[in-house]
């Protein structure tokens, strides 16, 4: 936050004091937690204490984050404060504000160092930095970073999140180079950057994209949003040209066989819709779309409410599934899902061979059972939550394709959804569904259990 106030300094806006109060008021409240937690190293740290370290770290940096919003009145409920401060952390990009250009920059900066901070994770994020938690911090990694399992190339979890942090720094800094050359000015190219590499989307124009008219923009912002989408851990072995052990990996290969399956099927709909536009931005419109939506950026260069109900489908596919395990990318991963579709292959086999033993394979990895099992709870855990935050949605005035779109939203941590929210814009939503809307944000992002498993009774019993 202490960047946001240099940022209002050389723009000498509104926003320095409700920021510089904002930064005192974290500095007393991280005061008294140190007090607090004098003697705590004597304590064993476990696996309970890491699931909840990680969720309040969420809630409370989110209520924290919030207040210069609200003290400078730039979104004057709390409500909305706290929602629009969620979506950044959780790098949704779902936002209450009508009027983005009217924000100072302090303000707009701040906005988008949320989603970059949320993208990392900032748990692992603070690991990076502060290696000093010691046992704690594979209990907050294990919490933290999203997936099915983490192919670990280092033997310390601080050593991992410091590769992790150097990797994703540096594409930030690329991408923000190279927007900086094109079009955008100096504080557009590093807020885009942010909100890109974090798979966020908030924009510093009330237009987004569009605002440029650049095609080439467009394009630079889809391979950086599919990277952004792609595991960190390949990336890292890419780096280190290890080319097989990157791009031998069936959940990557899979994940750009379906965004591509997806392009082409958006494409040739788009023609069939509107055969009189140019075959170019036709191609440009299907790209950007679905790239944004399956990556869970949710910057939008289209109103694909329009595109009829068959993109809807396409659209409600690509915003659950997602992208890679271990990346910034939200929703169930392409490797859940291709784990589901390999054991539901593997049952029809059982069925003319009812003796055999068949295992999921990737590739030639064998997928163990307790890893099978526990992609498929995930799964129906998913579909509950749908389920419940449907209902929801729909007890409190929303009809059943919004309700539906903006459960998918909120829990895949996208941002557009469907119907009237189809922009990503929810200033119109009910109270109770914002607060159950960032309840959803919060659970999404850290992949379901981590949050759910606070509420069971049992997890409170010593």
């Amino acid at each position: 936050m202490l960047l946001a106030v240099a940022v209002a300094l050389r723009y000498r806006e509104t926003d320095l004091r409700p920021l510089l109060i904002s930064n005192g008021i974290m500095l007393g409240a991280g005061g008294l937690f140190l007090l607090a937690g004098r003697g705590a190293d004597r304590h064993l740290i476990g696996r309970r204490e890491g699931l909840l370290t990680v969720a309040l770290t969420w809630i409370l940096l989110s209520l924290f984050g919030m207040m210069p919003l609200f003290l400078g009145g730039y979104v004057p409920n709390f409500t909305d404060a706290y929602f629009e401060t969620m979506s950044g952390f959780t790098t949704t990009g779902a936002t209450v504000l009508t009027d983005v250009e009217s924000l100072p920059h302090g303000i707009l900066f701040w906005r988008s160092l949320t989603q970059w901070q949320g993208g990392i994770g900032i748990i692992v994020f603070t690991v990076a930095l502060m290696p000093a938690f010691g046992g704690m911090t594979s209990q907050m990694f294990d919490a933290e970073i999203s997936g099915i399992t983490h192919e670990h190339f280092l033997p310390r979890v601080a050593q991992i999140a410091k590769r992790f942090f150097g990797i994703y720094l540096g594409i930030t800094l690329l991408l923000f180079l190279l927007l900086w050359a094109g079009p955008m000015n100096l504080f557009d190219a590093v807020n885009h950057a942010l909100t890109t590499v974090s798979s966020g989307g908030y924009s510093t124009k009330n237009s987004g994209i569009n605002y440029w008219h650049a095609p080439g923009i467009e394009y630079l912002l889809c391979f950086f949003m599919c990277l952004s989408a792609t595991n960190i851990t390949l990336l890292y072995f890419l780096i280190k040209r290890q080319w097989k052990r990157a791009l031998g990996n069936t959940e990557l290969r899979w994940f750009y066989t379906t965004a591509g399956m997806a392009v082409a099927i958006t494409f040739i709909w788009l023609l069939f819709l509107h055969g009189g536009e140019e075959v170019e931005l036709i191609f440009r419109k299907s790209l950007f779309q679905v790239t944004s939506l399956i990556s869970t950026t949710g910057f939008l260069t289209a109103d694909f409410s329009t595109w009829g109900s068959f993109f809807t489908v396409v659209a409600l596919f690509l915003m659950t599934v997602c992208g890679c395990a271990g990346s910034t990318s939200g929703g169930m991963k392409t490797g859940r899902f291709l784990i589901l579709v390999k054991n539901m292959l593997n049952e029809f086999k059982k069925q003319v061979h009812p003796n055999a033993v068949i295992s999921v394979r990737l590739r030639e990895q064998v997928i163990p059972a307790h890893v099978v099992q526990r992609v498929q709870t995930f799964a129906f855990v998913y579909v509950v939550l749908m389920v419940i935050g449907c209902a929801i949605f729909l007890l409190d005035g929303l009809v059943f394709e919004e309700a539906l779109g903006v459960t998918v939203s909120a829990i895949s941590n996208i941002g557009p959804a469907l119907g009237n929210y189809a922009d990503g814009n929810f200033h119109s939503l009910p109270v109770v569904s914002k607060w159950a809307y960032s309840f959803l944000m919060v659970t999404g992002r850290l992949e379901i259990f981590t949050v759910l498993t606070l509420l069971l009774p049992g997890f409170w019993k010593q």
